[in-house]
């Protein structure tokens, strides 16, 4: 894309942050960036739908960096999101891109000391992170001043205005100001969630970006087989060479019994749920990330927003119930600009039916396969 035929947010981006664009080596902006980020720079409310690893953290952020005021020295937005992992996640690339703009930040979480977070937030951040329960005790405290936020975004929004988080997300709605900024952004938006955004949202944009709801550098497989095989079957997939996966399952309980049964055949890997406290998920992705072991065994809740660039397989341990969870689960893998990717579902006879239904409503291409002298041979 040449200079003069890029959006005019590009060439009017903070050099800070054009600086983070080039080094990351963009060389031109995802669709939902390229559709978001005008409406945003506007001041308008935005409800935004894209699939899982198309670049919607940026989407929101770029032009928020933009728009903050330095010189003011209060929180200026708020961005909520349900889980711990996704809050540090996001922070993270705030911290990257609002390197050398005088932006301050913080994350704040449950779990972690409130007595730290009050004393971060004297230092008056123009840029909160956080989930809604620790967000809105700091509100009540008086210790996050709400009402001077400008602009509050929900990342996968479909995962805050559920009946457990929305009388929260809803008391923090209402402490802010009244001429705010609203976007919400998600890699899916059931029609209720969106029903319930327009009540405290003003006349909002609405985009879909549909392209590539499942990437095609991704392909998908499936090995049929018994429920007791399952855990050798998955033994020997993190046996092979070049592998570094995520397994999912529903059942916190079963995830238990794998991980011990892998561990007795000799396999280390990590562990991540919604029951493992805050240092234990940060240690269990610390080491994955850095190759302490090349398995990650995780619920649901570890498709959410995870952003681990090298991951190479996705293994569905159990198929789960509804598409929109095969699509969080297999985003996890060929992240944008990363190394194509493989989707492979342990199947007994009921998931493989449910499976097929998927790839017909999904439209993608399922192979059967099998675990061959160490490889995964495709039928």
């Amino acid at each position: 894309m040449t200079q003069s035929n890029q959006p005019t947010w590009l060439q009017e981006m903070l050099p800070s942050t054009k600086e983070v664009w080039e080094q990351s080596q963009f060389t031109q902006p995802t669709a939902v960036q390229t559709e978001s980020i005008p409406f945003i720079l506007n001041g308008e409310d935005l409800v935004a739908e894209a699939p899982t690893g198309s670049g919607k953290t940026l989407a929101y952020l770029i032009p928020l960096l933009q728009k903050i005021d330095v010189e003011k020295k209060h929180t200026q937005v708020l961005i909520l999101a349900s889980s711990h992992e996704l809050v540090m996640q996001i922070h993270q690339e705030v911290q990257l891109w609002s390197k050398g703009s005088g932006v301050n930040s913080i994350s704040l979480i449950g779990g972690a000391n409130v007595k730290r977070q009050i004393d971060k937030l004297k230092k008056k951040p123009q840029l909160v992170v956080g989930t809604p329960g620790r967000v809105y005790e700091l509100i009540q405290k008086k210790k996050l001043k709400a009402h001077e936020i400008k602009t509050l975004v929900f990342d996968e929004a479909d995962q805050l205005l559920v009946p457990e988080h929305l009388q929260t997300v809803k008391n923090i709605i209402k402490s802010t100001l009244k001429e705010r900024q609203i976007l919400l952004f998600s890699a899916t938006l059931p029609e209720e969630v969106e029903v319930l955004a327009q009540e405290f949202m003003k006349e909002p944009e609405v985009i879909r970006v549909e392209e590539e709801i499942l990437k095609p550098d991704v392909q998908h497989l499936y090995i049929s087989c018994e429920d007791r095989d399952k855990i050798e079957l998955l033994r020997k997939l993190a046996r092979m060479e070049d592998f570094k996966g995520l397994a999912f399952m529903r059942d916190i309980a079963s995830l238990s019994v794998y991980e011990e049964k892998l561990k007795f055949k000799g396999l280390d890997l990590g562990l991540i749920h919604s029951e493992a406290n805050k240092e234990q998920r940060a240690k269990a992705l610390r080491g994955f990330r850095n190759g302490e072991y090349n398995l990650l065994l995780g619920t649901d809740v570890a498709a959410r927003g995870l952003d681990i660039k090298d991951i190479t397989h996705i293994v569905n341990l159990d198929v789960p119930n509804d598409g929109a969870s095969y699509i969080h689960r297999a985003g996890r893998t060929a992240r944008l600009g990363a190394v194509a990717g493989t989707v492979i579902s342990l199947v007994n006879p009921v998931e493989e039916k449910r499976l097929k239904k998927f790839a017909r409503d999904l439209d993608f291409s399922l192979n059967r396969a099998s675990i061959i002298k160490g490889n995964i041979r495709i039928h």
